[in-house]
This record gives structure tokens, C-alpha cells and sequence, in this order.
């Protein structure tokens, strides 16, 4: 796979862009080409952050149409980004219709090729020029998109995470269950740490006793305990700490209908470690918009290293990570209408 595909580097031609004031609320939506946009070097996103994200895909299906994968609960969770930080929230109709747009617009950009995909990412950001310490009065939507490759290789291989045990992702009250560009920033000394270690990505841990696990990198974190059909897949709970992920509800619901049992349980460190020891957690995966499905081979701390699965993808890991892209890509039954086809002729 050529470099030019690795995760945010290949950008589409168009982008889509609306602006929402106190007198006006949301006007002017409208897309053009992809280009820089103006700043006042004044601007309260710029100076206290406040700024939210989402990050969905689009896949070319079998039938060369090209379908969003669950904008809607994307929209939803952009609106409670917004929410929490007292920020307008985009109407939904608006979020899917963008989306639907961009996508179009630039599909002739989507080569066919089943290991790629479209990355659409919204963003809205307090654009007013003003340094008070209060919530911005304008704020600017964006909508730009990028063709993309697996986060991590494209075929399925077992990472190696690191455990943090002295810097926090998110704490009780916080951020941490919604999409703030806050969030990422100080997350970067830790992956840098953990790649020293030979890691390839972080395990977080609650921020008062470092024992309690939740999530991995910006990824929900699966354990399976068993095999075959008895098996359970088990996920911590979303809270203020774990992000809702769309992907991570996706794999609930596939897991139940595969007949495993599944629930959301909080697993501390050492427990982890022990139930792989005694053989009761036999797999483990993590899952994202961008990384999809994502093994768990070995676990590096400081209170002791472990593997799973001898570090080899479990058949729990791969028959989720199949059938999730098999209906993303249209070559497998979609009940539950995930697949949100867009019309080749999509506009505002």
C-alpha cells in the first residue's frame, strides 16, 4: 500500500463549511474546494480549546455505491461534544446532509479497493475574535475528508500496549467521554513513551489508583473470556472517563448475535493479568473509526509483563472484524440499516 494512504495524509478536493452566531444561529452552509481558511490570531478556539471533532467513514460497497456508516449516532455524539462544551449544537438533518455531500463530491477520489476508505471529519471551533473567559458567540463548522488505509497494518496483527500508571487521559466530572481536541494533545508524551518501550499503543487507567482499565489510545477495549460458543465479550462502561464509541456498539450487538454473551464490567490491571494467567481471558482487541478492529497480543508494565493468546488473533477478534467490514462494504446483511447509502447526486 502506498504511503500516500497512511491515516490523514490523503485529502479530498472539496470541503464544507457553515457558521452559526447568537443573532443568526446556524447560516450559510455551503461547500467548495479545500483551502485555508481565515483566523484571527485572536480566536477563542485557538486560545482555550474549545473545539469538538468527530471522525466517521465511508466505504465503497460491491456494488461500487458508496455508503456513510452510522452518521446519525455520529451526529448525535457531535451534538453532546458540543453540549458539554457550551457550544451550538449542529442539527442532525445538517451533520448527514454535509456528509452526504462531501462524499459525493469527492467519491471519484474512493479507489476501488476494498482496504480503503473515506475518513470524513467535522469539526467545530469557537471562531470569534474575543479573549474573555466565556463561551464564544460565533463558532464556524467544517467538514473535510481523507482517504485512508487501516490505522494500524492493514492485516489483522496483535499489538503491544503499555499500561500508563502516572499520567491520566480522563478523570471523574471531565472530558473524557466526548470528542475535545483537548483531549489528544496531552495524550502524545505518553505514546511517545510507550513507543520507547516498543509498544504501539497506551493503556489508560483511572486517574485516582492507575488499577482500573479504560481504554486503549483513542479506543474502546474488548476482553473475551472463554471460547467457542460459551464465550463472553466484555467492555468497560462508558461514563465521563470512556468514549461511546459507534464502533464499540457495533461490535455489542454482533457479538449478542453470534449468541455470545456480552456486558460491560470494569477489569482492573491486575485482573486482566490474572484471568489471562489462569486462561479465563483468552482474547482481547481493541476497536475505533479508525483502527476498526485491533488484537491485543502482549501487555507491557510495570508491575509485570503478560501475553495474550500466545499474541495471535483469537476467533472471537476475527469473526467480529469480519462481519463488521463485511457489512460496511455491503457483502453481508445489514438489519439494523447501518449502511447509510449516499445518493450519487448528494448536495446541500
Amino acid at each position: 500500500m502506498s504511503q500516500k494512504y497512511e491515516f490523514g495524509a490523503a485529502f479530498t478536493d472539496h470541503m464544507i463549511t457553515a457558521d452559526w452566531s447568537l443573532d443568526q444561529g446556524w447560516h450559510d452552509l455551503q461547500m467548495g474546494p479545500r483551502r485555508e481558511i481565515p483566523m484571527d490570531p485572536g480566536m477563542v478556539g485557538l486560545h482555550y480549546g474549545q473545539v469538538v471533532f468527530e471522525g466517521l467513514k465511508a466505504h465503497r460497497g460491491v456494488d461500487d455505491s458508496i455508503a456513510l456508516f452510522r452518521p446519525a449516532e455520529h451526529a448525535l455524539r457531535f451534538q453532546r461534544s458540543a453540549r458539554r462544551m457550551s457550544m451550538p449544537e449542529l442539527p442532525v438533518e445538517i451533520f448527514v446532509r454535509a456528509c452526504e455531500a462531501l462524499t459525493a463530491a469527492d467519491a471519484d477520489q474512493l479507489p476501488h479497493d476494498e482496504s480503503l476508505s473515506l475518513y470524513l471529519r467535522p469539526v467545530l471551533y469557537a471562531s470569534e475574535a474575543h479573549l474573555a473567559l466565556r463561551p464564544a458567540r460565533e463558532y464556524r463548522f467544517l467538514l473535510i475528508a481523507f482517504v485512508t488505509q487501516r490505522f494500524f497494518a492493514a492485516q489483522l496483527n496483535a499489538l503491544t500496549v503499555w499500561v500508563s500508571r502516572e499520567y491520566s487521559r480522563a478523570m471523574p466530572g471531565g472530558t473524557g467521554g466526548v470528542k475535545i481536541a483537548g483531549n489528544y494533545a496531552p495524550t502524545y508524551l505518553v505514546q511517545q513513551l510507550a513507543a520507547e518501550q516498543g509498544c504501539d499503543q497506551v493503556v489508560w487507567t483511572d486517574s485516582a489508583e492507575h488499577k482500573w482499565v479504560h481504554e486503549l489510545g483513542g479506543m474502546n477495549l474488548f476482553f473475551v473470556r472463554g471460547s467457542g460458543a460459551d464465550a463472553q465479550v466484555v467492555t468497560p462502561p462508558t461514563s465521563d472517563v470512556v468514549l461511546p464509541g459507534i464502533t464499540r456498539s457495533a461490535l455489542l450487538a454482533l457479538a449478542e448475535k453470534h449468541g455470545w454473551r456480552t456486558s460491560e464490567e470494569e477489569i482492573s490491571v491486575d485482573q486482566w493479568r490474572r484471568e489471562c494467567a489462569e486462561g479465563i481471558i483468552t482474547e482481547v482487541f481493541a476497536c475505533g473509526t479508525a483502527a476498526v478492529v485491533s488484537p491485543v497480543g502482549r501487555v507491557r508494565d510495570g508491575e509485570g509483563d503478560f501475553d495474550i493468546n500466545g499474541g495471535q488473533v483469537g476467533p472471537v477478534t476475527d469473526a467480529l472484524h469480519k462481519e463488521l467490514v463485511a457489512i460496511q462494504q455491503g457483502r453481508a446483511a445489514d438489519p439494523d440499516g447501518w449502511r447509510h447509502v449516499v445518493p450519487p447526486n448528494a448536495t446541500l
